[in-house]
């Protein structure tokens, strides 16, 4: 299955497309480092995640981006996954652990030495449907700290994605519907 939004305000535009493998998307958001964490996050989750956006502030660009890829994972999500995952992931003097639950229920908490990329954590966690958590155990390098949280909710992500067998719940599966 392959997941194709288009999220458009006076703001911004955002083009998502998810669908299954690994093979490098085209990520186009105008900036290198947030375009570089996108293919990372879509590659360690084991998703091929292609997406092309402008906007007319990095604030508002940024959260809508985290809005519709947060959408188009929510629609990703298997029936019987296995919905819990968790990682953690090094990286230099970095050093990031991210937990998530898949099951519905959205929730975010982390602290992120940037307040953009802090803010498209909780606009992902929220759209996605999902809970996570976010500890950066060590690091002084923004970057590496930055890149180690995308690595290891891509990773959970991963892990919480994969096919379970059956409902991991004890209320059964829950649809939502549009319409």
């Amino acid at each position: 299955m392959t997941v194709k939004l288009v999220r458009e305000t006076k703001e911004s535009r955002v083009e998502v497309e998810l669908g299954p493998g690994t093979d490098p998307a085209r990520i186009e958001t105008g900036k290198p480092f947030f375009d570089h964490m996108l293919a990372t996050l879509g590659r360690y989750a084991g998703l091929s995640l292609g997406v092309r956006a402008r906007g007319d502030l990095t604030h508002h660009l940024m959260e809508d981006v985290a809005i519709t890829v947060g959408l188009a994972f929510r629609r990703m999500i298997p029936a019987t996954a296995a919905r819990f995952g968790e990682r953690t992931v090094p990286m230099d003097d970095a050093l990031v652990q991210a937990v998530v639950d898949v099951g519905g229920r959205a929730y975010y908490r982390g602290r992120l030495p940037n307040a953009l990329y802090e803010h498209w954590m909780r606009s992902f966690a929220e759209n996605a449907g999902a809970t996570v958590h976010l500890r950066v155990l060590r690091g002084r390098n923004r970057h590496h700290v930055i890149e180690c949280a995308f690595k290891a909710l891509g990773l959970a992500l991963r892990d919480a994605f994969a096919e379970g067998g059956s409902v991991f719940s004890l209320k059964g599966s829950v649809k939502v519907t549009e319409g």
